[in-house]
């Protein structure tokens, strides 16, 4: 008996034999597949990802994966790396790796809190934007065009310095001047994307806005938005690194990234201790190369035209 494969789960008896009959596989999880392959397929963003999940991994143990408390003060100044101090120490006697470790770990706080609340905000004003149209989408444009106007990093330092500079300051002022451009990517997204059939129909179904947006639009947007979050996490990492490294981020003695760069700044260590400046710079380096390729690799992997 002959035996033929269809795409129903049903079995039905034909005179020339028994038809076998298969479900196909979902095409949620075929989509999922083919990202996965693509993605994997990109070798430095595989390695972005793994440096990635590495640097989460210190920063999320960094109580105990620290030999040290960051901030306590030993009678070794400056000394260079041995066995009890790794990485050496700084000018005041704390130990180096311990607060390479617990400055990754703010570094990371600020870059993903950040991207959460600037994507979060943007995706908003771009969503109500560009599905509502007329007056409001041209007030919201306005109001973006007016942020985008101003120079970025003059007007951070500025309002950094008047409000004072710590960790919550730092991610809201952040926030403030990058959630401009994530609402125009959404907006234009959401343009080519409320004229097809299915938003349509959930129109002329009588569904509510808030449905119609989060549930039907809102998924069909998420890969630009993921692509630029990623891309965004390097950005704000390099600019709390930026700010730290001109008095105006982290304060001592909370160590970050930045600041273990803002007090080695002297000929003497930059020539002669290497160990106070090399580390840090490396780490900031390495994260932002990191995400960046993973920002890349899910750019091709999510790209439409594949």
């Amino acid at each position: 008996m002959s035996t033929t494969k269809l795409t129903w789960r049903q079995e039905a008896l034909s005179p020339e034999g028994a038809i076998e009959i298969e479900q196909p596989t979902s095409p949620i999880e075929s989509y999922v597949r083919q990202v996965t392959r693509r993605f994997f397929a990109h070798k430095l963003a595989v390695w972005g990802l793994a440096t990635t999940l590495l640097l989460l991994i210190v920063g999320l143990l960094a109580p105990w994966l620290a030999p040290h408390p960051p901030n306590d003060v030993t009678d070794v100044f400056a000394a260079p790396p041995s066995l009890g101090h790794w990485l050496g120490t700084d000018q005041v006697g704390r130990d180096v790796l311990s607060r390479l470790i617990y400055g990754t770990r703010v570094s990371l706080i600020i870059g993903f809190s950040t991207v959460a609340l600037y994507v979060t905000f943007g995706t908003l004003i771009g969503m109500l934007a560009g599905y509502y149209g007329r007056w409001l989408d041209m007030l919201l444009m306005r109001i973006t065009d007016i942020f985008l106007s101003f120079p970025y990093m003059m007007v951070v330092l500025v309002i950094v310095s008047i409000l004072g500079a710590n960790m919550s300051t730092i991610m809201i002022v952040l926030a403030l001047f990058k959630w401009p451009t994530i609402a125009m990517l959404v907006r234009g997204s959401v343009l080519s994307i409320k004229g097809m059939d299915y938003v349509r129909a959930g129109i002329a179904l009588g569904y509510s806005t808030p449905r119609i947006l989060f549930r039907h639009i809102l998924p069909n947007v998420m890969s630009p938005i993921i692509v630029n979050a990623t891309f965004g996490v390097a950005s704000t990492i390099l600019s709390e690194a930026g700010l730290s490294f001109l008095g105006m981020g982290v304060k001592s003695p909370q160590a970050s990234l930045g600041n273990m760069l803002h007090d080695a700044q002297s000929l003497t260590v930059l020539t002669d201790q290497q160990w106070l400046w090399l580390p840090a710079g490396f780490i900031i380096l390495i994260a932002v190369l990191a995400f960046n390729f993973v920002g890349d690799g899910l750019r091709d992997a999510l790209d439409a035209r594949r």
